[in-house]
């Protein structure tokens, strides 16, 4: 197989992917779930999945262990990349319709670019400003107009989601500042999948958002491991990609990520939108093409050529 169609398939299956969980996110939460118990069991099964792709991956077939450093890098990702932001989303996504979560999440590189530029990891370049705007613009089509969503008093619930994607974007940018400490990224997400169990048990404890899947499972259940695994796999996979192909063109996962979970929520739930909430999903691919990264410099090139 040509190695730029190769490359092509495999964003796309990883956009396919990651925009399947929307709509599983909008099951698992269907039978009112609470938030607590469904991270502590989404860690559970992504951290097992990660530790089986640690062992067959690794040069060395094993995980290494915390340090100090590791554990305080592998705690922000816990509670930013996870907890934080699933304990949002997962509220949101009672109320709100998947393909418009889809197009929520899609704001991560968006609120990205600026604390980028605020913390001095990245230097204000207008296209990718003006596509900050575009994204806006999205939101405002999502919460302005009454035919927007299916319920317009689900429109606070819009803005309770967009605190997900500050989350992540809020991740990217300390781990692009502190980096992992000495741990391959499968390392990383699995030490910090521990964590966040050890973080969750307590918080499901005192809210009585204990899941017991000791039970028949139904429909939520199947989708909380499938959402889990292909969380998991998904990353490990971009991971894969960025080595591969480089930043620049795995970047782009974001809008097929978006055009996919719209897609797979017609699909699976049925979902009908209005003219309105396509307006949005055009804005943001808009927004999402000019806040891509740039091409890599010379010295960029060499450095992951050799890594």
């Amino acid at each position: 197989m040509n190695e730029q169609v190769f490359l092509w398939t495999a964003l796309l299956l990883l956009g396919a992917g990651w925009g399947l969980t929307m709509p599983m996110t909008r099951i698992a939460v269907s039978t009112g779930h609470g938030h607590f118990g469904l991270i502590f069991w989404q860690l559970v099964f992504s951290g097992a999945c990660l530790a089986v792709l640690a062992f067959v991956g690794g040069r060395r077939r094993r995980i290494r262990p915390l340090t100090w450093p590791r554990f305080v890098i592998c705690t922000v990702i816990a509670v930013s990349g996870t907890i934080a932001p699933n304990t949002f989303s997962y509220q949101a996504a009672v109320e709100l319709p998947a393909g418009v979560m889809s197009i929520i999440i899609s704001l991560v590189p968006m609120f990205a670019l600026p604390i980028a530029i605020l913390v001095g990891n990245e230097k204000p370049r207008i296209l990718r400003m003006v596509g900050i705007l575009f994204g806006a613009a999205a939101i405002v089509l999502l919460l302005g107009p009454d035919a927007s969503l299916p319920n317009p008093a689900a429109a606070g619930f819009v803005l309770l989601a967009m605190i997900a994607p500050l989350c992540y974007a809020a991740e990217a940018n300390i781990v692009g500042k502190m980096g992992l400490a000495g741990l391959n990224p499968v390392e990383a997400i699995f030490w910090a999948s521990l964590i966040g169990i050890m973080i969750s048990v307590p918080l499901t404890a005192l809210t009585g958002h204990w899941i017991d899947l000791s039970q028949v499972w139904g429909a939520p259940e199947y989708a909380l491991l499938g959402l889990s695994v292909l969380h998991a796999f998904c990353y490990a996979g971009y991971v894969w990609l960025v080595r591969r192909a480089g930043t620049v063109f795995a970047a782009q996962v974001a809008y097929i990520v978006t055009g996919f979970g719209v897609f797979w929520s017609i699909i699976l739930l049925d979902e009908r939108y209005s003219g309105w909430i396509w307006g949005a999903v055009v804005l943001m691919t808009i927004g999402l093409v000019l806040v891509q990264p740039g091409k890599p410099s010379k010295e960029g090139r060499a450095s992951r050529e050799v890594t």
